[in-house]
C-alpha cells in the first residue's frame, strides 16, 4: 500500500482490492504528473441507469448516479468500496477513475416513455455526487434534470457542490410544479477542516450560499448535516443549522458516520495524519454512538447510531429544529401524482 499526501486528495493511499488475488504495488509512489495526481474519466457502458434498493432507512427506493467514483475525495465516502466492483481501490482510484454515465438522459427518457413507468420518486445521486466536478464539463445532471421536466417526474437532490446552481432555472421549474426536494450536505463551517475531509467540494460558505440562492428562487432546500463524526465535528451541529435556516433551509436531516469495508482503514490513517492527538478521543465517541463498535451496517441503526449517546444526540438535533424553525427531512414531502401525459398511457 502506497502512502503519501497529495494536493486534492482526501484518501493517503491505494489499499487492495479485496475482490482481486492479484495485488499492484508501485516501486516509489502512486504515478504523478507534476507532484498532482491527474484524474482520468472513463465511458461508462450501462444500460441500466435507475438503481433500486429496498433499505427501510433510506426514504426513496430509486437512485440515479451519472456518475461511479467521485472527484470530491471526501475520505469518509461510504461508497468508496463500490468502486472494488470495478476492479479499482476504493482509496485513491475512487477519486481518480471515474467513470461517465454518457447515455444517462437517453437511458432515463427511454424508461419515462415507457407505458409500464408509474412516476415515483428518484434521488439524485443516491451514491455519489452528481455535481461532482467534472459535471461542469459532461453535464449530465443537468440533461437528467430536462428530461424529469419534460415527463414531470419528482425527485430529489443532494449535492455538497454549487455547482447545483447552474441549473437554476430547470429547479426552478420543477419545484413550481412541485416535484423537487434539494438537500445541501454540510458537514462542518470550518474551510481550514473542509478542505483535508472533503477537499475537491465547494467550501463551507459555498454551499450556504447555493441554499440562499435556490431558496431565493422557490426551490425548496435542506441541509443535510452528514456525515456527524464524533469528536469531530458533532458539536458543530446547532451552528451549521442555524447557518442554514438564516440562508433559507426549510428542513434539516443528519446521518452518523459509517466505516464499511475499506472506508474504516483509510479513515484511521486519515486520522493519524491529520489528527494524530485526537484520533484515540474520536474513535472512542464513535463507538459511544454505536455501543462499543467502530462501525454497524444493520438496518435502523447504521445511519443514527444507537445507545444512550446517539439518543442525546437525536434529542439534541430536535431541540435545535424546532429552535431554528426547521421540519425534519423524513417529514419534508414531494408531490408524486401521475402527470397529464403519463395518464393518457394508463387509459389507452
Amino acid at each position: 500500500m502506497t502512502k503519501g499526501r497529495w494536493r486534492g486528495r482526501g484518501a493517503l493511499s491505494n489499499p487492495s482490492n479485496r475482490f482481486e488475488s492479484l495485488k499492484l504495488e508501485w516501486e516509489e509512489e502512486y504515478p504523478t504528473e507534476k507532484g498532482v495526481i491527474k484524474t482520468f474519466f472513463y465511458e461508462d457502458p450501462t444500460s441500466e441507469i435507475l438503481s433500486y434498493n429496498k433499505s427501510p432507512d433510506l426514504g426513496f427506493e430509486l437512485s440515479l448516479n451519472p456518475y461511479r467514483g467521485c472527484e470530491h475525495g471526501c475520505i469518509y465516502c461510504y461508497a468508496r468500496p463500490t468502486h472494488e466492483y470495478l476492479g479499482f481501490s476504493a482509496g485513491l482510484d475512487f477519486e481518480s477513475r471515474i467513470l461517465v454515465k454518457t447515455k444517462a438522459a437517453l437511458l432515463l427518457e427511454k424508461i419515462f416513455c415507457s407505458p409500464r413507468w408509474k412516476p415515483k420518486l428518484i434521488m439524485m445521486s443516491g451514491v455519489t455526487d452528481c455535481y461532482q466536478p467534472c459535471e461542469s464539463h459532461f453535464k449530465l445532471t443537468r440533461r437528467c434534470l430536462e428530461i424529469f421536466l419534460k415527463y414531470r417526474n419528482p425527485l430529489a437532490v443532494i449535492t455538497k457542490n454549487r455547482l447545483i446552481c447552474r441549473d437554476m432555472d430547470l429547479l426552478k421549474q420543477l419545484a413550481e410544479l412541485d416535484l423537487l426536494s434539494v438537500s445541501i450536505s454540510v458537514t462542518t463551517l470550518d474551510p481550514l477542516l473542509a478542505s483535508v475531509l472533503e477537499p475537491r467540494a465547494s467550501k463551507p460558505a459555498l454551499r450556504l450560499e447555493a441554499i440562499r440562492l435556490l431558496s431565493s428562487v422557490g426551490v425548496p432546500v435542506g441541509v443535510m448535516v452528514a456525515p456527524i463524526i464524533p469528536g469531530l465535528n458533532d458539536f458543530e451541529m446547532p451552528s451549521i443549522l442555524k447557518a442554514a435556516s438564516e440562508a433559507g433551509a426549510t428542513f434539516a436531516g443528519y446521518s452518523l458516520l459509517r466505516l464499511p469495508w475499506a472506508v474504516k482503514d483509510l479513515f484511521l490513517e486519515w486520522l493519524s495524519t491529520h489528527f494524530p492527538a485526537k484520533k484515540e478521543k474520536i474513535l472512542s465517541r464513535i463507538k459511544d454512538y454505536r455501543e462499543g463498535k467502530i462501525s454497524d451496517s444493520s438496518f435502523g441503526t447504521r445511519l443514527s447510531g444507537s445507545g444512550k449517546q446517539a439518543d442525546e444526540f437525536s434529542r439534541w438535533f430536535r431541540c435545535f429544529l424546532h429552535k431554528y424553525g426547521l421540519v425534519e427531512k423524513k417529514k419534508q414531502k414531494i408531490n408524486g401524482s401521475i402527470p397529464q401525459q403519463l395518464e393518457l398511457f394508463e387509459k389507452e
